[in-house]
């Protein structure tokens, strides 16, 4: 897998730290974790949309785009992502963002990702959460910009395309290198899966190098089939852009779809827990969205057994701290701090 064939544009933080979380190890009292820092990618406060950039804008370039769009919900971290990208680059950015939770909360509306949106000079339209094909509303609204005479390049939600998906089968590469330097034998890597680039481009990448590593995408938004599936024919796609068609089988692909709770974007208790857990053993801010239910997924299956109290299990921190300033209101912690001072 020779990346430097690909146009890429080397604005990330890499390679990012692989850290162990001993305190989180001790309290769960189950095997060793480490953390993959991808939340440290740099672009905006970093998540691990970067690396899936680096590749998509460098595209972008090549194709003379003097404008980048893209969709997701509201709190999208892959939006804030591409407008900071096209604020470095110097070119406008345009986002549709789309209501997939209902919440009248102004926080959730203009603060966190969606500030920063704005802050690096994007615009935005709003797209109700009723269905809609996201992908082809954003390529309607394409054609809008390209009669006016815009050269558009359009960025899927999550980045997840073949030429995004590169960025985590170059992440692969990466992390098995820190292991082996550090003397490190990685029983399982878990990370949280949602619009399925990031783990396409891992299962493609650590199968091209036979790094023998199970992987396990903590779904967060929709059923095991279907997350699984999407995963899957993305792979396919990516294996055949970096020449190795064939590489990944369907069982390579797995997903644990047990904690997405009422749906995407919405909080459940366990993924509250395990962002305050994080914080308070490991000084590690997660997101409600993606990092948050992964590492619920984690915990929890921990506190079952499923892995073996002497195995190395690498968290991949996808990022998106910053949408925590959206879900104030998910957190009591305002209450709780009147009643300390009565």
């Amino acid at each position: 897998m020779h990346f430097s064939r690909y146009p890429r544009v080397h604005l990330a933080h890499l390679p990012t730290a692989l850290e162990p979380m001993d305190r989180l190890s001790a309290e769960l009292g189950g095997p060793r974790i480490w953390i993959k820092r991808d939340d440290c990618t740099g672009m905006s406060t970093g998540g691990n949309k970067t690396r899936k950039l680096e590749f998509l804008m460098a595209e972008a370039q090549a194709q003379g785009a003097d404008m980048v769009m893209t969709q997701g919900a509201t709190q999208s971290n892959h939006a804030r992502q591409t407008a900071a990208f096209a604020a470095r680059l110097g070119m406008d950015c345009h986002i549709l963002l789309e209501d997939r939770t209902g919440s009248k909360d102004p926080n959730y509306n203009y603060n966190g990702n969606v500030f920063l949106d704005y802050l690096h000079g994007a615009t935005t339209e709003a797209r109700p959460g009723t269905g809609l094909d996201m992908n082809a509303e954003m390529e309607a609204v394409a054609e809008r910009f390209r009669a006016e005479g815009r050269n558009v390049y359009t960025i899927p939600g999550g980045g997840s395309n073949p030429t995004g998906a590169l960025g985590y089968a170059n992440a692969a590469m990466e992390l098995v290198t820190q292991a082996n330097n550090m003397g490190l034998k990685i029983d399982r890597l878990v990370h949280a899966t949602g619009s399925a680039g990031t783990q396409a481009g891992l299962v493609v990448g650590l199968k091209a190098i036979n790094a023998n590593i199970p992987l396990l995408g903590i779904g967060v938004r929709a059923p095991k089939a279907k997350q699984e599936e999407n995963v899957y024919n993305l792979a396919v796609k990516t294996a055949e852009k970096l020449g190795c068609p064939g590489v990944v089988r369907r069982e390579d692909v797995e997903a644990n779809t047990d904690y997405v709770g009422e749906g995407y974007g919405i909080p459940t208790q366990g993924c509250l827990d395990a962002i305050e857990m994080f914080a308070r053993l490991e000084a590690i801010l997660l997101d409600p969205v993606y990092s948050g239910k992964g590492a619920a997924g984690l915990i929890d299956l921990v506190r079952k057994g499923a892995f073996e109290g002497d195995e190395n299990i690498v968290f991949l921190h996808t990022g998106g701290a910053v949408a925590l300033f959206g879900y104030t209101g998910a957190f009591d912690y305002q209450g709780s701090a009147r009643a300390a001072a009565e």
